[in-house]
């Protein structure tokens, strides 16, 4: 392989260098990562790195050419429960990418306390010496909806450069508490750690991303919810979460940005009220992916259904 570069996709952000040549390159031995670096035939946008070095989503990571790899490792064990499940969740598959329909509740990377996750199922599509699929992008726990894995390196770089630089078509649905003013509009701010809580994101005035949102309203149950359809500009973490609830319309059922009943709620009567005041999750869903085939550049375009939850709770505000 000649010397190229990568782009670094969303479910790197923060990670180091080294960490990052053993997610993507696990063949590469810990000594010959080191004299690369050593070296300086690694860069980082240009520039001479570090094994510590933390990278960012949208920078790009010069490659060295690489020995060659071993033939792949054994494919990890599924439970037959999860290979079911990851089979049913599959929209869309080919020789170089796969378009999940993920459920609310399950995690796509680990993390503490997190052992049952989408990234240690990968495995289960994964058939005789094909190369074990790889996370593009990333969706919170509970949120639903659609998500792309690419199943080649070539793949997984050309995604990655795609949700780096925007040039993909990606919407959202979000039942949020109130009514916002009007048909639509958008939600520009910077967004950061929280100042005093640094497990939550926020609008920040120093330090920040910059980001924008963009809604419209899809149905108003009233005034005391709506339900949105939402678009990225940008794709900051927990972004669409931290911005509504910045416009005083945060998402029903978010655990970590609805910190007491909103006003909203007295709109509603008593039953529509206590059945969005128990919804155990943040309604959002990810409703449609749009993106250019990674080797044939055909646009394609997918779309997932409202999880049953989801969907009968909308039914519930509607009668």
């Amino acid at each position: 392989m000649s010397v190229h570069t990568v782009p670094v996709g969303v479910p790197d952000a923060g990670i180091r260098l080294d960490r990052w040549f053993r997610r993507h390159y696990p063949a590469l031995t810990q000594g010959a990562l080191q004299k690369m670096l050593r070296t300086g035939q690694v860069r980082v946008d240009g520039k001479r790195a570090e094994g510590s070095t933390r990278l960012e989503p949208g920078q790009e990571v010069r490659i060295p050419p690489l020995p060659d790899a071993p033939p792949p490792a054994p494919m990890a064990q599924v439970s037959p429960a999860d290979e079911a499940m990851l089979h049913a969740m599959v929209l869309y598959r080919d020789a170089s990418v796969i378009v999940l329909d993920k459920p609310h509740g399950l995690a796509v990377q680990g993390g503490p306390g997190i052992k049952r996750h989408l990234d240690g199922m990968l495995d289960a599509l994964r058939f005789g010496a094909e190369d074990r699929p790889r996370l593009v992008h990333r969706l919170d726990k509970d949120t639903s909806g659609v998500m792309v894995v690419a199943k080649t390196q070539a793949a997984h770089e050309a995604l990655s450069r795609a949700f780096a630089e925007r040039d993909l078509d990606r919407e959202y649905l979000a039942l949020v508490w109130g009514l916002p003013p009007g048909a639509s509009g958008s939600i520009e701010g910077a967004i950061g750690r929280h100042p005093t809580d640094r497990k939550r994101m926020a609008v920040v005035t120093r330090g920040g991303k910059p980001a924008l949102t963009h809604w419209r309203l899809e149905r108003a149950f009233g005034t005391g919810a709506a339900l949105l359809r939402v678009k990225l500009a940008t794709g900051r973490t927990h972004q669409i979460r931290v911005h509504l609830s910045h416009i005083n319309h945060p998402v029903v059922g978010d655990p970590v940005y609805l910190r007491r009943i909103p006003g909203a709620a007295s709109a509603l009567d008593k039953p529509a009220r206590e059945a969005l005041l128990a919804f155990p999750r943040q309604a959002l869903h990810a409703a449609t992916l749009g993106f250019r085939h990674p080797d044939t550049g055909q646009q394609l375009s997918f779309a997932a259904k409202l999880p049953k939850d989801m969907a009968m709770l909308l039914e519930g505000l509607e009668t």
